[in-house]
This record gives structure tokens, sequence and C-alpha cells, in this order.
């Protein structure tokens, strides 16, 4: 991801990467797919455990692809790459590509922006590496935009923790809907902006998601920060825990996130 001073809200404990190694090209990235072609050559940035970079890679064969991340991941996303002659995973920094200027067809972000702390200068050097007439495309989360059912006091109590925390490690966790402001920042003259979501109601999604989050919100970065700005107490990150599994138990429990997406040109 980042080589500066910045602080991860999720971090990489397993509840997180069990989180993560659930995506897919057609499931985050759906809005690209058309646009890709057999031979392009893709920079993935972000790309955590490699899965959706892997199925990225599938899509632009014998297209050169690159997955960088920090060095956290890119062990498993290595193991999971084996075989794919056209695909490799590096560890390096968004705000300073080791590459030359216009070096790919395509750069791609999925839920990366709203962790740093310049998501602008970001893009710029995403812009910077993509040829002229090649595509910059990022994807992510709003997350005021949340919306459960049934209302749930500790899942209220969540959300405005979450943000807190963001707050503190100047990430934008309401990243969704300013990633067109921040293409036009960053000097794009082309953008094109979709929304999608991801909803989880079945007893095995609901089953999931609260196994997630609840694990996350007593065991991982997120959770040992909240702790360290004096924002929870280790009660109040229980009671959470508690909120996700009581949600999870009800037949009519239902989870939406939506996601905001920009293609970018020139």
């Amino acid at each position: 991801m980042t080589s500066r001073d910045e602080t991860y809200t999720h971090g990489h404990h397993e509840s997180v990467l069990r989180s993560h190694r659930t995506r897919t090209a057609t499931n985050s990235a759906a809005y690209l797919l058309p646009l890709l072609e057999p031979g392009a050559s893709l920079l993935d940035v972000g790309c955590g455990p490699g899965t959706i970079t892997v199925d990225l890679a599938a899509r632009v064969a014998p297209g050169r692809v690159v997955g960088l991340d920090r060095d956290a991941p890119l062990a498993e996303a290595r193991a999971l790459a084996a075989g794919l002659a056209n695909l490799e995973f590096v560890a390096g920094d968004v705000y300073a590509l080791d590459y030359d200027d216009a070096s790919f067809d395509v750069v791609h972000a999925h839920q990366l922006l709203q962790h740093l702390t310049d998501p602008v200068a970001a893009l710029a050097e995403m812009r910077r590496v993509c040829r002229p007439g090649g595509v910059v495309a990022a994807r992510d989360v709003d997350y005021a935009t949340m919306s459960w059912y049934p209302a749930e006091p500790g899942l209220d109590q969540w959300l405005e923790l979450y943000h807190a925390v963001t707050r503190v490690n100047r990430a934008e966790a309401d990243a969704g809907r300013r990633l067109p402001a921040w293409a036009h920042a960053a000097g794009f003259g082309d953008v094109t902006a979709s929304a999608s979501a991801w909803c989880w109601s079945t007893p095995d999604e609901r089953e999931w998601w609260s196994g997630v989050w609840s694990e996350r919100a007593t065991s991982s970065a997120f959770a040992e920060q909240a702790l360290e700005y004096g924002l929870a107490t280790p009660l109040d990150l229980q009671e959470i825990a508690e909120a996700f599994r009581r949600w999870a138990g009800d037949d009519d429990a239902w989870w939406a996130m939506l996601h905001g997406e920009i293609v970018c040109r020139g």
C-alpha cells in the first residue's frame, strides 16, 4: 500500500484476511471487467491477499499483471499466483510507484483510497504510471451508507466507533462518495462514476459477516487502535461483538453496504 507513516485501520489479522479472501473480480470489480482486454498490462495497487489480482490476471492474459502492497499479505498472494506466468506480486509504495511513466494500460485499486491520508496524491501517482488512453479505476466503500435490519444499538455504536478510529488515523471511512472529487483533484479530465453494493441476508452470509466482524471487533488492529486511542473499553468491544452475533441470529436480518466506483482517463 504505502511506506509512509500511516496507520492501516484494519491491519492483517486473520479475521481481516478471511474477509479479503472472498473478494473476486466478479464481486468486487464488475464495473471494470468490460474494459479489460487480453494482452493489457495491469497494476493492482493495494492487492492484499491477491484474490482479485489473480482473477484480473486471467482476464488480461497474456498481458503483464503486477499486484502491489505492503509486505504483510504478499507471501499468501504469491502462493496463490503460483504457476501464473503473467502475474507477480511486489512490495511497494502507492505514493512513489517504482515504474516509469505510462507503464500500464490499467491501474486498479480496490478498497485502498479510504485508508490513505492523501488519496489525491495516490491517484495522481496511479495516473502517472498509466499510459495515455489507459484506465485508472478505483472502488471504495462508504461506511455512512451501511444499512442493516433489525435495529441494533450495538451496531450503531460500532459504526460510530469505526468513524472515530479512522478520523484519528487521518483516513476517510466514507470514501465512496468522494472518489470523483478526488479524481478531479488528481488531474483527471474524464471521470465516470458508478456505484454497487454488497448485501448479506442468507443464514450463511449472516454467519460469515457477523463472524468476521465479531472477531475483528475484539482482536484486530481496529480493536487495538480503539483501545489505544481511548475511544473504547474492552467491554465496549465485547458488546459490539455480541451485537453482531445477535444480528446474525435473526431470521429477518439483512445488511447492505454501498461502494463508489470511478473509471478515470486522461
